[in-house]
């Protein structure tokens, strides 16, 4: 049977249905993120989905167009995200890629990634630079994950709490989150998201979003930004002021995530992406989790990849320039430029 890709027709709640229906799915396919794409990041979403005569989807792809004069066009399913990559029925996530692979060709982009979670029946070259890493929760307490930690690990919780860190949720957190993030990622040497992306996360999904923050004296010094999907939790955004190091309160932060995690039911804590044996990395395997392969798949030109990246040489003095920028210029400039690196 031949299967059509046209742009899906039907309703968010529809194509929301399908994608919760389908084995693999993660927050990232959901239609919110074309709202939040579109609105808050100015780009073109195409929602396809590949049917046959029945005109009922066999198997849907999100994929967005990410264009600048600096860094060119790019195809990506989902930028900014780490999953999103087709799903449904093997032969429709066929279809649904090839024809990704005539609209990068026609378009001249210099890259398409369909960014999937596992593997997929896919004659495309596949990028392995990036996993995630996950760890299983226990049922109803979470007593049985804190004496598994290790003792540095729990030691390093408890120092913060002794120190008198607090740790606050709910939508109410964004503004302190952002104060968090803004200023670690300018000190990291890189641009970061607007505030009005993530108040359109949270308008957009406000059942499924978290904020969380570490506090000391009323003062925010940690934050953390993830979503919940069916039984599992993924920690998307998180940051600390390096000057309160010491006294580690992005420990605590992570531990009273994990904790409301165990309280929600939720069975997996995913800690986001990473590149494998970075210092984030080590970070999260601390806690006892276990690394999951990431499989982008990627169709180039010119010999590309990957999307842009401050690891690559040409723009390698990006970050010692962005690190050395006052506060307030940072802020603004960055949502600019992020905007245009998926």
């Amino acid at each position: 049977m031949t299967l059509d890709v046209r742009p899906f027709s039907g309703s968010g709640a529809e194509w929301d249905q399908f994608i919760r229906s389908s084995p693999g799915w993660t927050h990232c396919h959901l239609w919110g993120w074309k709202h939040v794409l579109e609105e808050g990041l100015g780009h073109e979403c195409l929602f396809l989905a590949a049917a046959g005569s029945a005109a009922q989807p066999e198997a849907v792809l999100p994929l967005v167009r990410v264009r600048s004069m600096l860094f060119g066009r790019y195809l990506v399913s989902m930028p900014f995200l780490n999953y999103g990559g087709p799903i449904g029925s093997p032969a429709g996530v066929q279809a649904l890629a090839a024809d990704a692979v005539h609209r990068a060709d026609a378009e001249r982009a210099r890259l398409l990634e369909l960014r999937s979670r596992g593997p997929l029946e896919l004659n495309l070259p596949v990028s392995h630079r990036k996993i995630t890493v996950v760890l299983d929760l226990p049922i109803g307490s979470a007593d049985p994950l804190w004496k598994a930690l290790d003792a540095k690990v729990r030691s390093q919780v408890r120092r913060p709490q002794k120190e008198g860190v607090t740790v606050a949720f709910g939508l109410d957190q964004l503004d302190a989150f952002y104060t968090v993030l803004a200023r670690h990622m300018r000190d990291l040497g890189t641009p970061v998201q607007a505030k009005r992306l993530f108040r359109l996360i949270a308008d957009t999904f406000p059942e499924d979003v978290w904020f969380g923050c570490a506090y000391v004296k009323g003062r925010p010094v940690a934050g953390g930004c993830g979503f919940r999907w069916g039984d599992e939790f993924e920690m998307t955004w998180a940051s600390a002021l390096r000057e309160f190091n010491p006294i580690a309160p992005n420990m605590l932060l992570y531990w009273a995530f994990m904790e409301r995690a165990v309280a929600h039911g939720i069975r997996r804590f995913n800690f986001g992406r990473c590149t494998p044996g970075g210092g984030t990395h080590r970070f999260k395997r601390q806690w006892g989790s276990r690394d999951e392969q990431l499989w982008w798949y990627q169709h180039g030109r010119g010999g590309v990849a990957a999307t842009p990246s401050p690891d690559h040489g040409a723009y390698a003095w990006g970050p010692r320039v962005w690190q050395h920028l006052p506060l307030a210029l940072a802020n603004f400039l960055g949502p600019h430029i992020v905007r245009c690196i998926p």
